[in-house]
C-alpha cells in the first residue's frame, strides 16, 4: 500500500486514484523479493526538467533488470500529464516505479506493474556549509540500473547518525563509486572535475556535469581512490533534488576550508542555468 499524508493522486497501471487508496497485491515481486526499478525528476512550475533524459534511464534500468514497460514513451508521457493536471503541484517530484508483477510463485517474473506518484518538493539554493559524509566498502548490485535496492543505505542509517554524518560514500576495491542516492564528484589541486566512471549509476545531473566547460580546469570520467578523497580540494554529490551540494567532511576529514568551494559554486550556477534551459516538454 501507497500511504500518503496529502490527499494527492496516484496512477496505477494508467489507472488513476487518491494516492491513499492506491493497493498493489501482495504477490508483486517488489513486495515479496524488492524486485523493482525507478525513476524520479522534478517538475518546475508546472514543466518536468530533463524529462528525455530521464524517460532514457527509466527505460534502460527496465531493459538491464528484464522488466517490460508495457507503454511506450509518448503514453507513459500522457498518463504523466494527466496525473499532474490532476494534482495541480508546479514545483514537484514525480516518481516511475515499474515492479516485477503479480508473480504465482513469488519468484517468477510476470507482469510488470507501473506505478505513478507525485509529491510536493521544494529545491533548496546552494549551501554554503555542505555536508558531511562517511565512508563505506560496499557496491551496489546492478549498478547501472536505478533500481530499489537501498537496503545497505537503510541500515547504515543508525552508523550514519552516530558519527554526526549527512550521508555515505560507498568504495569498492579503494575506488570510491557513489552516495546512495547522489553521485560523488571531486575537484583536483591540478584542476581537474573527476567522478567515478565505473559501477555507478548515470545520473542525470552528474550527466549535465560531465558536459560542462569550465575555464582553466578538465571536467572528466576517472576512476577516484580514497587517496584522492582525502587529498581533494573541493567535493560535491550531485542528484535531481539537491542539484548540486557541497561536501566539506568525509571521515571527520575537513575538504577545503570547510566551506563551498570556488569551482563548486561555479558549477552549481551552470547547472541552475541549464535547469532553466531543459524544463518542458
Amino acid at each position: 500500500m501507497l500511504l500518503y499524508k496529502t490527499m494527492y493522486y496516484a496512477a496505477i497501471n494508467n489507472q488513476f486514484m487518491p494516492a491513499a487508496d492506491a493497493k498493489l497485491q501482495v504477490s508483486d515481486l517488489a513486495i515479496h523479493r524488492g524486485y523493482a526499478i525507478f525513476d524520479f525528476f522534478k517538475t518546475i512550475g508546472g514543466a518536468p526538467v530533463f524529462i528525455e533524459d530521464h524517460l532514457d534511464r527509466f527505460y534502460g534500468s527496465a531493459q538491464a533488470m528484464r522488466l517490460n514497460v508495457n507503454y511506450n514513451c509518448d503514453e507513459l508521457k500522457a498518463s504523466v500529464r494527466k496525473l499532474m493536471d490532476k494534482n495541480n503541484l508546479p514545483d514537484s517530484g514525480i516518481r516511475l516505479t515499474l515492479t516485477g508483477g503479480f508473480s504465482e510463485d513469488g519468484y517468477t517474473l510476470a507482469k510488470s506493474n507501473l506505478i505513478i506518484t507525485q509529491q510536493e518538493i521544494k529545491v533548496k539554493p546552494l549551501n554554503n556549509d555542505g555536508i558531511k559524509l562517511i565512508t563505506y566498502p560496499h557496491l551496489r548490485q546492478f549498478a547501472g540500473a536505478k533500481t530499489i535496492d537501498y537496503q545497505m543505505a537503510i541500515w547504515l542509517q543508525p552508523q550514519m547518525r552516530e558519527q554526526g554524518a549527512d550521508d555515505i560514500l560507498y568504495h569498492h576495491n579503494n575506488i570510491v563509486r557513489e552516495c546512495p542516492r547522489s553521485n560523488f564528484f571531486i575537484v583536483t589541486h591540478n584542476n581537474e572535475v573527476l567522478t567515478t566512471g565505473t559501477d555507478v549509476l548515470n545520473g542525470i545531473i552528474r550527466k549535465q556535469v560531465l558536459g560542462l566547460t569550465v575555464d582553466g580546469f578538465t571536467v572528466a570520467e576517472r576512476n577516484v581512490t580514497l587517496d584522492d578523497i582525502r587529498n581533494c580540494a573541493e567535493a560535491f554529490i550531485t542528484s535531481t533534488t539537491k542539484n548540486i551540494l557541497p561536501v566539506t567532511q568525509i571521515d571527520g576529514r575537513t575538504i577545503g576550508d570547510g566551506k563551498a568551494g570556488q569551482i563548486t559554486t561555479l558549477l552549481s550556477e551552470k547547472i541552475e542555468d541549464l535547469i532553466t534551459a531543459h524544463t518542458g516538454w
